[in-house]
Order: structure tokens, then C-alpha cells, then sequence
């Protein structure tokens, strides 16, 4: 079987496990304990060039949550979205920004891409990124509806008069504890 020499990246939680490669001509996929790890198109090289690497970024989150200083200079991490590397360069510039970041990114993995990457952007376009910011807009996009208010009947009326006695206290703990 003719494989292509490029190298493709698997998530990290599989690094030395076993793994099964299926290849169609179009495409290889990796399996890991029966379910699909990553799908990556095959790029042939007949020119017999040095191969080149496809990085996933979101398969290296994992190291990135154990190493947060891997955004820095990490390869995968190059290849982030436009909007990422914005919110990126700015909260590097704080202490802990590299591990605010990978918050940020790590929501990919209970989240859709597109959505995240939306959260960002609004919280760039509203000039105070961080995460927390990023969570709350991710929220509103996923909850767009505002929520109703309690229906309060308007014919409330106040029967007794609050009173500002605090001998009513030393009666409640009793005639002993009085003094």
C-alpha cells in the first residue's frame, strides 16, 4: 500500500497508545479503542519533496492545559484563527495570560468552534478581553432570549409597619440570655 510521507497529528490523551490508520485516496483517518481520533485529507507529494506536517491545534489543548507556556512557541498554535491570535497577543502581555488563553481555547471542547470564535471577536469589538468576558458573550450566544421577569402583582399593599425595636431580639433568645 503506497502512503504518503506527510505526518499527521493525533491528540495528545493517545500519545503512545495504539492507534489504526485507515487510508482512502482521498483521506486518513485514525482510530483509537474503536472511535474516530482525527480525519485528515492525504496531500500527495510526486516530487518527492520533504514532507510537510498538518497540525490540528485543538488535539494539542491537553499539553497546552498541563504547559500553558506551549502557546508561546508551539507550532499548532500558530495556526489558530485570526481572532485567537488577537485575543492571544493581548493576554500574553498579562501574568497568567498564557493560562487565561488556554481557558479560552480549552472551550472548544464543550463548544462549537465558530461559536467560540464569535465570543472572542465580541469581546475584542467591546475592548475588554479577557476570559471571563469571552465565557459571558459565548453565554448570550448560546442563550439569546432574555430571560422574563417574575409576573409581581401591582396591588401589593404594606399592612404593618416594620418597627425599629431591637428589645423584639432579646425577647426571641429567651429571658436567660437576656441581660
Amino acid at each position: 500500500m503506497n502512503f504518503d510521507r506527510n505526518k499527521y497529528s493525533v491528540p495528545a490523551s493517545h500519545a503512545n497508545r495504539r492507534v489504526s490508520l485507515h487510508a482512502y485516496p482521498d483521506k486518513i483517518v485514525l482510530l483509537a479503542e474503536g472511535q474516530q481520533v482525527t480525519e485528515h485529507q492525504r496531500i500527495f507529494n510526486p516530487k518527492h519533496e520533504p514532507p510537510c506536517v498538518i497540525y490540528n491545534w485543538q488535539h494539542y489543548l491537553l499539553v497546552a492545559q498541563r504547559k500553558p507556556g506551549s502557546l508561546r512557541n508551539g507550532a499548532p498554535f500558530h495556526l489558530l484563527p485570526d481572532s485567537f491570535k488577537q485575543l492571544q497577543s493581548i493576554l500574553l502581555q498579562r501574568k497568567g495570560g498564557d493560562k487565561e488563553m488556554v481557558e479560552v481555547l480549552s472551550l472548544v471542547l464543550h463548544h462549537d468552534e465558530k461559536q467560540v470564535e464569535r465570543a472572542v471577536e465580541m469581546a475584542l469589538d467591546a475592548g475588554t478581553p479577557s476570559k471571563q468576558h469571552v465565557i459571558n458573550c459565548l453565554s448570550r450566544l448560546l442563550n439569546p432570549a432574555p430571560v422574563e421577569p417574575a409576573p409581581v402583582s401591582k396591588g401589593l399593599r404594606l399592612i404593618t409597619e416594620p418597627t425599629s425595636d431591637t428589645s423584639r431580639y432579646d425577647e426571641l433568645r429567651g429571658k436567660h440570655h437576656a441581660q
